[in-house]
């Protein structure tokens, strides 16, 4: 008898998802923890560097800059999180049904996806919030619409590579449908590519959100996103660096923990396709 070792989980995974976790629960409690409301002026303490009273320091201002990057991690957060589960959730779709439907049809979309990749994604980001206008709703729209032919293409991908076994032409040969066997059949065989990618396209999401914002086409002032506050703050990077260090700062280790967790998903399905085989 052939007993198989417990599969060891990469530290990278523990490392970026105890992190990313850790941002997740502040943008869900963030906002009721701050020593202060984000937008509360303190005009006798204007410019004041990290110190007992202000953690952080404070802003030309005399807004508290802790309180504004702890509340600020629900919207870069919430807005990278949604855009990416919109641009997956329709990537999947039409990957799928690309895949497995095949002839004109697929010929059709990947066409239209290579148009829409042709486009810089930041730039093509920018063209759909001009289009729509300037706010938080309109920059999740964005997001999700350069991710969409990102992921039907490596979800189409996948879905090529099973059209064809097996279990999906038994399907085929007992008449099921079109839907059944898509989501039934070919879904859940291509759960791993489908994480993987998520966890790549929420890390670029992150930057989008924050161009976007620091653009001036995301969230709008007040509101205390971290791409904004460096774009309204970085004139004083030189005399008064902690406006702009804390902010960066935040949106450097939220990056780097997403992109951590996807390389531990990607090594651990690996590990966990091997040992199944």
């Amino acid at each position: 008898m052939v007993v198989k070792k417990p599969r060891r989980v990469p530290l990278s995974l523990i490392i970026g998802g105890g992190i990313v976790a850790f941002f997740v629960l502040l943008a869900i409690v963030g906002p009721y923890i701050t020593p202060y409301p984000f937008d509360q002026f303190h005009f006798k303490s204007r410019m004041v560097g990290p110190s007992e009273e202000f953690w952080l320091g404070t802003d030309r201002y005399g807004r508290d800059i802790f309180s504004r990057v702890v509340a600020g991690a629900r919207l870069t957060v919430f807005m990278a999180g949604a855009g990416t589960l919109f641009g997956v959730l329709v990537g999947v779709l039409i990957g799928m049904f690309s895949g497995y439907t095949g002839g004109w049809v697929d010929e059709i979309l990947m066409r239209c996806t290579d148009i829409a990749m042709s486009f810089p994604g930041l730039l093509l980001a920018m063209l759909v919030v001009a289009a729509l206008g300037a706010n938080e709703v309109n920059a999740v729209i964005s997001i999700g619409i350069v991710f969409v032919p990102k992921v039907a293409r490596v979800v189409r991908s996948a879905t090529l590579g099973l059209r064809h076994v097996q279990f999906v032409e038994a399907a085929q040969v007992r008449g099921e449908s079109r839907p059944f066997i898509i989501f039934s059949e070919i879904l859940p065989n291509i759960w791993p590519p489908i994480i993987v990618e998520s966890c790549i396209r929420l890390s670029y999401a992150v930057l989008l959100v924050v161009s976007l914002s620091y653009l001036g086409l995301g969230a709008q002032p007040p509101a205390p996103d971290w791409g904004l506050m460096i774009a309204k703050e970085r004139a004083f990077m030189v005399t008064a660096p902690w406006v702009v260090f804390a902010p960066a700062a935040a949106i450097v280790a939220l990056i780097i923990s997403v992109n951590l967790l996807g390389d531990g998903m990607r090594e651990w399905l690996a590990a966990r396709k091997t040992s199944d085989e």
